[in-house]
């Protein structure tokens, strides 16, 4: 991506934590709020890996629920950009772009666009939807308009799902901001309502739709930055969309693709919608509600 030009977001924010725990406040501060936003996202089988994957990486679960060995300490802090990582910069610097375009978008309807705030993180981190922690890769949390994000990931992203470069911060990132764009439209509190009411498949495949719509608006945000994309970008963001579709996840972790159980959709599914905000960078084009997807 070209983003020596683009101006640094300052809508963001540093946690430093030490401890096991996240905190007292039991069930009402850490796992009461955790589950229903990993639950909405992940559906029910999301919970589980998400404990499995702590386990795995020597992480104590009970940490979710304010239990398990000490309780950490977040500070929360606004450093200067100069002191931050070359990772974070990039960040801020997507983050910043993605606000000029949809405060664009906003503006042609008459709307201002209030951006979401970054959280940088690592390991541990408290949202204000309950604890963060790594295995639970960038999420961005309703509840308090900001996206939590332990940049680690984005070395995972290149290790274990073989998606290198910088276009994949840029994706991943404006992905995260699109559903910011669907909380403060609207959509997102329209379709938890109607989660409420179906069964876990139906709730499931209103997740998707949720998630595919995301990575359009984020080829929305990509196609309207127009000096932003150089050669080998579009491909960068086609792994990265392939790489964490849930029927690749699911085939990476030993296990038969379930369509019923996917939350994200498949990387067929993730690459055409991405593609379809990039190659009409309209965002009345990311309407996976009609219709099949």
């Amino acid at each position: 991506m070209r983003l020596d030009d683009e101006q640094e977001s300052s809508h963001f924010e540093v946690q430093e934590g030490r401890g096991g725990g996240m905190g007292g406040g039991g069930l009402g501060g850490g796992l009461g709020m955790l589950l229903p936003l990993i639950g909405s996202r992940f559906g029910c089988g999301g919970i589980a890996v998400v404990l499995i994957i702590m386990v795995v990486m020597g992480m104590n679960p009970l940490s979710l629920i304010g239990g398990g060995g000490q309780q950490s300490s977040v500070q929360t802090e606004r450093p200067a950009t100069k002191e931050l990582t070359d990772v974070q910069r990039t960040s801020l610097k997507v983050l910043g772009s993605t606000e000029r375009r949809w405060a664009d978008i906003f503006k042609a309807e008459g709307q201002q666009y209030p951006p979401p705030t970054l959280v940088f993180y690592s390991q541990n981190g408290q949202s204000g939807c309950g604890a963060a922690q790594s295995a639970m890769g960038p999420f961005y949390c309703p509840a308090d308009q900001r996206i939590y994000l332990d940049t680690d990931f984005f070395n995972e992203m290149e290790t274990r799902f073989n998606a290198p470069g910088d276009f994949p911060i840029g994706y991943i990132i404006a992905h995260e901001v699109g559903h910011h764009i669907q909380t403060i439209t609207g959509e997102a509190d329209k379709i938890r309502k109607a989660q409420q009411r179906a069964s876990e498949a139906e709730g499931n495949a209103l997740q998707v739709k949720m998630e595919l719509q995301a990575d359009c608006y984020a080829g929305v945000w990509a196609a309207r930055d127009t000096n932003l994309m150089e050669e080998g970008d579009l491909e960068e963001g086609m792994r990265a969309a392939e790489a964490i579709g849930d029927d690749t996840l699911q085939k990476a972790a030993g296990r038969r693709p379930v369509p019923e159980s996917f939350t994200h959709g498949t990387s067929a599914q993730r690459m055409e919608w991405l593609r379809k905000g990039l190659s009409t960078g309209d965002p009345a084009q990311c309407d996976t509600f009609k219709g099949s997807i």
